[in-house]
């Protein structure tokens, strides 16, 4: 007969089982998450895009005409969803000890639905996963342990609009061409406003470019609360561009550092990112239908 120690050992094992299941579960159900919302993104793709001319650009500002006559050339379809693999750094840190990870990532960006961010850091033995949409913000550490979950709140949704509308910009230009609820102004020169409203949300993103168009920076006004108060308020964000390739008639960067406090002297790059793949998924369901 089992003694009492023997019996309080073993419900012990059980109860340790049990979470850990529980826990492998819910990292498994994230990853369904993941992908159902990818595929939800990639559907809202229409299945005979468009295909850009320069008369789309008649009644553009000065800079945003020439930010897409340099990012896409006429006759290319008007693909508005992107699969984006990358590589670089990430920091869970700030400017004084910026405590960077080796990251390694891949996004689905589809504007204006959202986007889903897939993400793997690594420094040493520690190790941090998950992903972030429009609906939530879930990380894991060393693909156990959950340590951070936000679900779909006004915050999160404003926040991720803001970050999603921004990157539309430089990675799929022909999403934001003028239309519905899309609007350029002009700035300067060499700079123009992306007015976006959609589902009640509305960001404004202004865009600077250099004199053949090429971008060079975007900056917001984000939805954030990652300032020492930990409180959602307005405050700058942004990031500079480089390294442009041609992906399939669309001229892109291929390097981004980007931060909060853009502009500021408190400015610091948690997110550096290679890109080494663009690839539009919509193509490969046309080719493949």
């Amino acid at each position: 007969m089992a003694s009492i120690s023997d019996l309080i050992v073993i419900a012990t094992a059980v109860v340790i089982i049990l979470f850990i299941a529980g826990l492998l579960c819910l990292r498994l159900l994230d990853y369904r998450a993941d992908k159902q919302l990818i595929q939800k993104l990639i559907a809202q793709h229409p299945p005979h895009p468009g295909h850009f001319h320069p008369v789309m650009l008649q009644d553009l500002p000065e800079a945003a005409k020439r930010f897409f006559q340099f990012s896409i050339t006429p006759g290319t379809p008007l693909y508005t969803v992107a699969n984006i693999a990358m590589t670089g750094q990430f920091s869970l840190g700030n400017g004084k000890r910026p405590d960077y990870l080796n990251m390694q990532a891949r996004q689905t960006l589809a504007f204006p639905g959202g986007f889903v961010w897939q993400m793997q850091a690594r420094r040493q033995l520690l190790r941090i996963s998950g992903s972030d949409s429009a609906s939530w913000s879930r990380f894991w550490l060393q693909e156990l342990l959950p340590v951070a979950r936000v679900g779909a709140n006004l915050d999160q949704r404003r926040s991720a609009f803001g970050r999603y509308v921004a990157e539309a910009i430089f990675w799929t230009p022909a999403a934001v061409l003028p239309g519905p609820g899309v609007k350029w102004a002009h700035l300067t020169e060499h700079s123009a406003r992306l007015t976006v409203t959609h589902l009640g949300l509305e960001q404004l993103v202004d865009l600077t470019v250099a004199e053949n168009g090429q971008p060079l920076q975007v900056s917001f006004m984000r939805w954030s609360n990652a300032n020492p108060q930990r409180r959602y308020t307005l405050q700058p964000f942004g990031g500079y561009v480089s390294n442009f390739r041609d992906f399939g008639g669309y001229r892109l960067p291929t390097h981004v550092e980007a931060g909060n406090h853009f502009g500021t002297p408190d400015y610091f790059a948690f997110f550096i990112a290679d890109i080494s793949t663009i690839s539009w998924p919509q193509h490969s369901l046309a080719s493949t239908g």
